[in-house]
């Protein structure tokens, strides 16, 4: 249940320590559990025991936090279900109502958000799944934003410049950042992090959330697991005072979604973003008919092409990250078993239509992650790759699904 490992990977000697006592503490309570009443215990019950315990660790901070999620896809409204989850049940931690900002839609003649605040369900792009009644949805930003001391960035990454554009002066000078989203600002500078992009324009620090997680399973409430990596700012206020490890835990951890919390930003960004281009390669050998081995290849030269380019240009991202953490090779298999991209690449192969078509037809007005559309060559394979904009790492997304798939063919 507990991991020693996992605590010593963390920033400081004084965070260590304190995961440490929590630990330690943690492990004496859930001892005093007499075994009788333990063993009888469902395997859900007994996870739920032990989230309850962690989470009673934490020490209360002298203003909880005020949390607003910008974003309500599934993986923007699942987020915010997690989150309004925990937020209800940490007075001590969090306020209890959680914004959520939403793009407003108009669905059989009603607002989207309107459906949202009094059926608590998101009937376009969460269907069937139950949310929180401390979960608003707000079509107003700069309203979403005001005073939150968390945001939580979970949008389509080509939206960012214009909603970063909007929230510059519209929130706390001292808010901290959480970013969901999977790409890379490419410019004539070099390739940035997307979370570093919201710290440049913002002003404030920003980590990242990535894993093997796919919203509908973890909307579900399927077991899962996830990593949120998050580096102390300079200007951090102390414990209890600030968001630090432990207030990121409480905050996005569940008892069917387990969080490990790092300090490679880097490294589980680079992983995000860079798994849906080799989700690309699998969903292309798909649609052509290679079958499993054909994909676990892609997938190991994927996996290889990844590390090499966190190290070229992130050498601050630790290797380990990609094999250690759900971020990383977890995360890569999940999304090239079942991902949107690895869909939209399978119809892409088996049909010939564009990406713009396959994604209409297939993803519910969303979009693939990497590209808007591959126009097949003669010989029936993808001869280029369009990113949608700067938020893809041009050069590597062209390179690398061309050159996983001249592998195949070479050995």
């Amino acid at each position: 249940m507990f991991s020693i490992s996992r605590i010593t990977r963390t920033s400081s000697f004084t965070t260590q320590f304190r995961a440490l006592y929590r630990f330690k503490h943690s492990a004496r309570k859930l001892q005093s559990i007499p075994f009788s009443i333990y063993k009888k215990m469902s395997a859900a019950d007994r996870l739920n025991q032990t989230h309850d315990i962690l989470s009673e660790s934490v020490q209360a901070v002298e203003n909880p936090f005020k949390v607003t999620v910008i974003g309500s896809g599934n993986w923007g409204t699942t987020i915010s279900k997690v989150v309004a989850e925990n937020a209800a049940l940490r007075p001590h931690l969090f306020v209890k109502r959680v914004d959520m900002w939403v793009f407003e839609e108009t669905v059989d003649g009603q607002k989207l958000t309107e459906i949202i605040n009094t059926k608590h369900q998101n009937v376009k792009y969460l269907p069937n799944i139950d949310l929180p009644e401390n979960l608003v949805a707000n079509p107003d930003l700069v309203s979403a934003v005001k005073d939150a001391d968390i945001l939580v960035f979970n949008i389509p990454h080509q939206f960012l410049p214009r909603i970063v554009s909007q929230l510059q002066g519209n929130i706390k000078k001292d808010a901290r950042a959480i970013s969901c989203l999977k790409g890379f600002d490419v410019s004539k500078d070099g390739v940035k992090l997307l979370s570093t992009y919201v710290t440049e324009k913002l002003g404030i620090t920003c980590g990242a959330l990535s894993g093997a997680n796919l919203a509908p399973e973890v909307a579900k409430e399927n077991w899962s697991e996830t990593t949120v990596a998050y580096e102390l700012p300079k200007d951090f206020k102390g414990e209890g005072k600030d968001v630090d490890h432990a207030v990121l835990k409480a905050l996005f951890h569940r008892p069917y979604f387990h969080v490990n919390v790092i300090d490679d930003v880097a490294g589980i960004s680079v992983a995000g973003a860079l798994k849906n281009v080799v989700a690309l390669g699998c969903g292309f050998v798909e649609g052509l008919g290679w079958g499993n081995n054909a994909s676990a290849a892609i997938q190991r030269v994927g996996l290889g092409e990844i590390i090499k380019f966190g190290q070229m240009f992130f050498p601050d991202s630790r290797v380990e990250t990609y094999y250690q953490e759900s971020a990383g090779v977890a995360d890569l298999i999940t999304t090239c078993s079942g991902g949107r991209n690895v869909r939209v690449a399978t119809h892409m192969a088996k049909t010939g239509k564009s990406a713009e078509e396959c994604e209409k037809e297939l993803l519910n007005g969303q979009s693939a992650q990497v590209f808007t559309h591959v126009r097949r060559s003669t010989s029936g394979w993808p001869s280029a790759v369009r990113p949608m904009n700067s938020f893809c790492s041009r050069p590597f997304t062209r390179l690398s699904t061309r050159t996983l798939l001249w592998t195949l063919c070479q050995t």
